[in-house]
């Protein structure tokens, strides 16, 4: 026997079982994404590997240590994308639609980073990301902000999250905050964990996001960047404060999110939860108004998010959020006796669906006696089963049980769609 071939490690199959709760989840987001006024985008998983080392960061933990890179045959090197935000750039830029024009743009799809695999982080993850180009100004900030946040509501996640948000200003006041940040923990390197070591000369704002409890010590009583916030972030960092007081969107103050990528300035953002241990954040993004520059192409502010849809799933099940019109379920099932009750049992079907094409109707295919069809509508857990031999055929009817109450009537076939659809 051939040996079986196994899902690589970290890459995670969807079971039918799971992924009505995806089609859920995806649904409700597109809704209303597309009630702010945003179009989906769709790019390709594979891009070349400098999009991400110059949009992402070289120094960043995305592009040292977890992307997927390869040659390919002409000895390019290629990257599987580990973030949507650097791909929907290249891929707007091209298309020509960013400068000088305001885009509303979301997409979903996997993203892929090599990391241990664990509860709510994976090596192939899905995404949906919402990105919005050409306003600099915080109202678009705060748009963004309040979209997640009816996302929450529609999912009825709003109880179960928290909103953190900061601003981490401008280029130039965090290469100062750098600087005196580099100076401060230099004198207690020793009481840093090894990442933070290492990001001391490469990437230091990232030791603000440490776990270790000997880092975080030591950041106590380091130089905060909101000393070193000029007046033009703190006007844009007010108003957008001002816009979420007035559309009663709570927040929380966190002067220590700074983000893991290079390319954020001015506003960043996450939504936290308490409910999936270390994986707390669920939902993250903030401002990027030189990335597209970055990138090759003209000078166009933007800002973004993005959020897991495996956390979010599971957060939607640890919280037993996810209503029973979001689970699979079987409305008809028809079993049928006979050449011509078969025939007869498809021409139904499609008038079933005719009605409501959101209707599961499921045949039975591939034959078999009447006890062990009636046991596969039993298993199927439809409301009804409808059921069509050569005596019903000849008098132009069908018997139609109630699978919840056990009842059964005789209905016409011309009659049967709709009855179905009322009852249903």
């Amino acid at each position: 026997m051939a040996r079986k071939i196994q899902a690589i490690r970290g890459m995670n199959d969807i079971l039918p079982d799971q992924s009505s709760v995806w089609l859920y989840l995806e649904k409700t987001v597109a809704d209303v994404v597309k009630s702010y006024g945003y179009q989906q985008i769709r790019f390709p998983i594979v891009e070349n590997t400098d999009l991400f080392k110059r949009g992402v960061g070289e120094t960043t933990d995305i592009v040292e240590k977890e992307m997927y890179t390869f040659d390919d045959r002409n000895g390019e090197s290629l990257t599987l994308r580990p973030e949507g935000t650097a791909s929907c750039v290249r891929a707007a830029d091209q298309a020509g639609l960013l400068f000088n024009q305001v885009q509303r743009l979301w997409y979903t799809g996997p993203m892929f980073r090599y990391e241990r695999p664990q509860k709510g982080r994976y090596r192939q993850f899905h995404q949906i990301g919402v990105e919005s180009f050409g306003i600099g100004s915080a109202d678009i900030d705060a748009e963004l902000i309040i979209l997640s946040a009816r996302m929450w509501k529609q999912l009825g996640l709003l109880e179960h999250v928290e909103l953190q948000l900061n601003t981490i200003g401008l280029a130039s006041e965090r290469e100062a905050f750098k600087v005196a940040l580099v100076e401060y923990l230099t004198e207690f390197k020793d009481q840093l964990d090894e990442d933070s070591q290492r990001r001391l000369t490469t990437n230091p704002l990232r030791i603000l996001d440490s776990k270790d409890e000997s880092t975080q010590s030591v950041l106590k009583a380091a130089p905060s960047l909101d000393d070193f916030i000029g007046k033009e972030s703190k006007t844009h960092f007010d108003l957008l404060q001002a816009i979420l007081k007035a559309n009663n969107v709570p927040f929380v103050i966190n002067h220590r999110l700074v983000r893991g990528l290079d390319y954020y300035g001015k506003t960043v953002f996450e939504w936290v939860t308490s409910h999936l241990g270390s994986q707390a954040t669920v939902c993250a993004g903030g401002r990027y108004d030189g990335l597209v520059e970055q990138l090759g192409g003209k000078a166009t502010p933007g800002v973004g998010f993005a959020m897991g849809i495996e956390r979010l799933v599971l957060l939607l099940e640890t919280l037993d959020l996810i209503p029973d019109s979001a689970k699979f379920s079987t409305d008809v099932f028809i079993v049928s006796m006979g050449d011509a009750a078969e025939i007869a049992s498809f021409v139904l079907a499609e008038h079933i669906r005719e009605i409501d094409s959101s209707r599961v109707v499921l045949r039975h295919c591939g034959g078999g006696n009447f006890k062990n069809q009636m046991k596969k509508a039993d298993k199927s857990e439809a409301r009804f089963t409808i059921i069509l031999g050569q005596d019903e055929i000849d008098q132009g009817v069908c018997q139609v049980k109630d699978m919840s109450t056990g009842e059964q009537q005789t209905c016409s076939l011309v009659d049967v769609p709709a009855y179905i659809d009322d009852k249903l």
